[in-house]
Parts: structure tokens; C-alpha cells; sequence
């Protein structure tokens, strides 16, 4: 019998939800094919609704995208058939256009200077405006509801003697966040915005080179890491060699999104020349000399939590314990549960272990709250498990507005700082207290300074002019 649920379901899908992942290939006289496979396969975190390969042997792009997970998406026959030298890879978490097969990326466009394949991590905050000046300049006909189309269009069309100068042009015209991987036939390009927001990074394969978000994607197909790129820099690869140039136009100093340090990256991954897993160790380190409590027990909310919570017990003296277990074949399913089993979700993705827990005191550390959903009942939990005290401590400070730059946050009403003092949450989730890390706490982790961050979700206030809510579905409503 056929369902009649179409949506999907996820289980407990409290956490922030980052946009995308890219990575890009250049080898002479190699397919890159399966290397862009096993590079994304360590970028899976960053986006699980489709993903796709686009590569070219100098003659034709072929392009295989598909809706689900890298690994549902790539069988062995699809990489056999994704023949050549320069290819470029991503994997999409939507934050804007809709969720579905026509805005999976990489995307293809034609213009004035030939076929490009695209991919992108990030969001542009003028898309719409831009589109409407496309239309009219260029008489583009766009088939997609993403702003990857509008940035494919402008780099397809826009008037230069070589990339650097279309770069430097199409940057002045975008506003917002993205880290690019552009291809035709023959060249890769990697392009990073005047502001940093999103990580990019390039590395050195053989007589090759990789430009990818992260470098555990490096790491994964056994590539060097060279450097991160800079914010404004365009680099182009082809069989000349590897060229780069910074737009003159770009920020000083990077506004990079401080969120990748928290919870977004990968804690194998270096970040703004850090390992992020330090990082981390470092945010529970200064969460337990902010709001130090008695406790017999330190405890994460696996994964994502565990090394701020590692820092906090090395801190504090406080043995760490794992107390909750995590059934990680839960996650995205197609099937709609009825009530009662939506009624128990948390049961399926956390287990308690029960003679352990009970009769002792706990601090549980959480990367970060926004609507309250995973705490809440972690924190349900462990007081039914008969945990005698639940003092939760967050990695982070509250999240008290939207993300403009690629990050599906929530809206402003969802998110449970902007409504609640803190002091509310509490009582809300059933913890006996609960602290935030401070704003400055956090910068200090990562050792920047108040100005080498986006800080927005937690201030409010952005590194450029953003409204204060955006509709992710807009070109879907033309």
C-alpha cells in the first residue's frame, strides 16, 4: 500500500543547518571523479539534501546530482561514467530555494563565456534584486529558485579579460556570503567573498590542486593542506599553473562566521588557522570559569557537544561521563511516524544509561540552544534516568537573531533567546540552572578580536546591512 505522507521527518532536528559543502579537483591526466566523491563524503555534515559531481576532460561537462546523501546519490557505474581532469563537487543543506532536484548543485549555466559549472556555500542577501537586473541586461531565463543561479549567471556573462577582472566585478555587485567553485572545460576557479564569512581552503594532490570548505575533505583523499584562502580572493587553476588575486574591495580583516568554531565544522577541521577541536576544548575551558557549579559528573549532548564538554571537565576536575547513548542510524527519514511514536522521538536518537545517572549530579554541556527541543528533553532525560541535579551549560552565547549568510537558523520567532530570558529557559527545559558562555568568553576561544567575526546571531548586528527576516522560498513565489 502506498503512503500518503509526502513530508519528511527528522527527529529532533534542533540544531542550526548549514548551508553547503564544496570542493573542486585539478589533475592533469587523472579523473578526479571518485576523489570529489570521498572529498564530499567528509563534507556530508554540512548538508544532507542532495549532492552532485560536475567534471570536464577539456571537451565536456558531464553532471550527475541526485536528491539524499552522498552515498545514495554516487553508486560505482555514476564515478565510472564522470570521466575527466577538473571537476567540482557539493553537497546542499537549502537556505534558499526550496529543497528538490532542480536546485541540487553543482548547477550548469551558458553565457557569453561558455558553459560554467557551479557550487556554493553561503547566501546572498541581494539575490533578488540581482536577478531582476539579469533579466533585463542579459535577457537570462532562469530555471532554478536558488541564488547559486544568480551568481552562476554573473560569472557566466559579465564582461573581463580574464577571471580576475569578472571576479572583481561580480563582487562588487553581491552582497552576503559565498565561497565558490567554478568550472568550464578546461579551468577551476575558487572564489571566497570580500568578508571571509564562509571557510574555503586550498590544498596541493599530487601534481594537482584542491580547493574545498573544510580540510578534513584534504584529509580524506590524502591531499596537503597549503592555506586557507583569503577573504576576496579568486584563485584559477589550469594547465599553466595556479594563479590567485585579492579583490581591492575586500574587508581588511575576515568577518568569518563564528558559528563554523562552535558547531558547524568538523573538530578535525583547521579553522582561521585553528584546529577546531582546541577551539572547542577551549569554550568548555572558559564556560566552567564563568559559571563553575558542584557536580559529581560532566556529560555532552553527543556528538556535537563532546568537546566543549572535554574542556569543561579538564577544567573544572569534574570526571566527564558518557551518559547518553546515540543511535546514529537515526536521522532524515521518509517514513511519517504516527503520534505516538512522534511522541517518543527523543527515544530513538538518545538512550540513558540509567544506573549511572541515578542519585548523582550533572553538568551537561551543550554546543548551543535554539528552539530548546534536543535540551529539554535531554534534560527530561536524565531526571526520569533519577539524576539528582541538571545544571546545563551552553558553549555559546544565546541566540537571539537570524543568520543572513547561510545558516538556516530558524525564524526570529522560533528562536527561544529572542522570546524567553534565561532564567524562562530554564524552568522551561527543567534544569536546575543554566548558563550561557559570554560573547567575550567565546571570542577568546577562538582568540580573534570583536571585529574577525560575524557575531549576528548573537548581537543582532551584522558585518553589512541585512533585513531583519528573509524568505527563503521568494523566487518561489514569483
Amino acid at each position: 500500500m502506498k503512503s500518503k505522507f509526502k513530508s519528511t521527518f527528522s527527529v529532533i532536528d534542533d540544531s542550526p543547518r548549514e548551508a553547503c559543502g564544496v570542493i573542486g579537483i585539478f589533475m592533469p591526466n587523472e579523473n578526479v571523479a571518485k576523489n570529489l566523491f570521498f572529498g564530499l563524503f567528509a563534507l556530508q555534515h554540512r548538508g544532507q539534501e542532495s549532492a552532485g559531481i560536475a567534471v570536464s576532460d577539456g571537451e565536456n561537462i558531464r553532471i550527475h546530482s541526485k536528491m539524499g546523501l552522498i552515498s545514495q546519490v554516487f553508486r560505482e557505474e555514476d564515478l565510472n561514467g564522470l570521466t575527466g581532469y577538473v571537476g567540482i563537487g557539493h553537497t546542499r543543506y537549502s537556505t534558499m530555494g526550496g529543497s528538490k532536484i532542480t536546485n541540487a548543485q553543482p548547477i550548469i549555466v551558458n553565457g557569453a563565456r561558455g558553459k560554467l559549472a557551479v557550487g556554493h556555500n553561503g547566501n546572498v542577501i541581494n539575490a533578488e534584486l540581482l536577478r531582476d537586473q539579469i533579466i533585463k541586461e542579459w535577457e537570462v531565463n532562469f530555471e532554478r529558485t536558488s541564488d547559486t543561479e544568480v551568481i552562476a549567471e554573473l560569472y557566466a556573462n559579465t564582461p573581463g579579460n580574464n577571471w580576475f577582472d569578472v571576479s572583481s566585478s561580480v563582487m562588487r555587485r553581491l552582497s552576503g556570503a559565498y565561497s565558490l567553485v567554478i568550472m568550464n572545460k578546461k579551468e577551476l576557479v575558487a572564489v571566497r567573498d570580500p568578508l571571509g564569512i564562509r571557510p574555503l581552503c586550498l590544498g596541493k594532490l599530487g601534481n594537482g590542486w584542491v580547493v574545498a570548505s573544510e580540510t578534513v575533505a584534504l584529509d580524506n583523499i590524502g591531499a596537503e593542506f597549503v592555506r586557507e584562502l583569503e577573504n576576496g580572493e579568486t584563485v584559477v587553476i589550469n594547465d599553466e599553473g595556479i594563479k590567485s588575486k585579492n579583490w581591492s574591495g575586500r574587508r581588511s580583516s575576515h568577518a568569518m562566521c563564528i558559528f563554523e568554531h562552535v558547531y558547524f565544522a568538523r573538530p578535525d577541521s583547521v579553522i582561521n588557522g585553528k584546529l577546531t577541536y582546541q577551539t572547542r576544548l577551549k569554550m568548555g575551558s572558559e564556560l566552567w570559569k564563568e559559571f563553575p557549579v558542584e557536580a559529581d559528573f560532566v556529560t555532552g549532548v553527543p556528538d556535537s557537544s563532546t568537546p566543549h564538554a572535554v574542556g569543561l571537565a579538564r577544567e573544572s576536575c569534574i570526571p566527564y561521563l558518557e551518559t547518553l547513548i546515540k543511535n546514529r542510524y537515526v536521522g532524515r527519514t521518509f517514513i511519517q511516524p504516527d503520534q505516538a511514536i512522534r511522541n517518543t522521538d527523543v527515544k530513538m536518537k538518545f538512550n540513558v544509561l540509567k544506573s549511572i545517572v541515578k542519585d548523582k549530579k550533572f553538568i551537561v554541556v551543550d554546543d548551543s540552544i535554539v528552539r530548546s527541543t534536543t535540551i529539554k528533553r535531554v534534560v527530561l532525560l536524565l531526571k526520569k534516568a533519577g539524576a539528582k541535579e541538571v545544571h546545563v551549560r551552553v558553549a555559546a552565547p544565546p541566540i537571539k537573531s537570524t543568520c543572513h549568510f547561510g545558516v538556516d537558523m530558524a525564524t526570529l520567532n522560533e528562536l527561544i533567546a529572542y522570546n524567553m530570558s534565561t532564567d524562562q529557559i530554564k524552568n522551561l527545559i527543567g534544569a536546575d540552572s543554566l548558563k550561557y558562555l559570554s560573547l567575550d568568553g567565546l571570542i577568546k576561544s577562538v582568540e580573534g578580536t570583536n571585529d574577525s567575526y560575524c557575531r549576528g546571531c548573537f548581537t543582532g548586528k551584522y558585518p553589512i546591512p541585512v533585513q531583519l527576516e528573509m524568505d527563503k522560498f521568494s523566487f518561489e513565489k514569483k
